[in-house]
């Protein structure tokens, strides 16, 4: 069914399948699908003057698409720079981010534990004995709590 299809539309058949591609990526973001969506518009184009051709085969057809759209999505990823340094690096490291804030002891420091409240958060944090109302630095960061030292 699908191989009469194909043959009954021609190249249209790489062309509409290229705009659903093109389609999804609108309703499913991630330029993924886009590169994919455009390597089928080119087999498409590619099959308008070899269509006829005995050995332009939907095998054939199949192998050119698989090779462009793995081709695209590989330049395209290079293209679009998603490896780009970003204007806040510890975006998703909230932990790490912290080091170099000061704070105020809510709890006092004994036996090296204590409390920092830093906006809506209470952390736990380890350092020298200090009492509570104490100016704290953040100078390391665990996943256990943070390391503070007098500010």
């Amino acid at each position: 069914m699908i191989a009469s299809l194909v043959t009954e539309l021609g190249p249209w058949s790489w062309w509409i399948l290229g705009l659903v591609f093109l389609g999804l990526e609108i309703l499913i973001p991630g330029v993924f699908l886009l590169w994919i969506g455009l390597a089928a518009i080119v087999v498409g184009a590619m099959s308008i003057p070899l269509w006829g051709s005995a050995f332009w085969g939907w095998q054939l057809q199949f192998l050119v698409f698989a090779m462009l759209a793995v081709a695209s999505a590989v330049l395209g990823r290079r293209l679009s720079g998603s490896n780009a340094e970003s204007d806040q690096p510890m975006l998703n490291r909230r932990v790490e981010g912290l080091v170099g804030r000061t704070a105020t002891l809510e709890e006092p420091l004994s036996d090296g534990k204590g409390r920092i409240r830093l906006d809506d958060t209470t952390w736990i944090v380890q350092g020298p004995d200090l009492p509570a109302g104490t100016k704290v630095r953040i100078i390391a960061a665990q996943s256990g709590g943070l390391t503070v030292e007098r500010a």
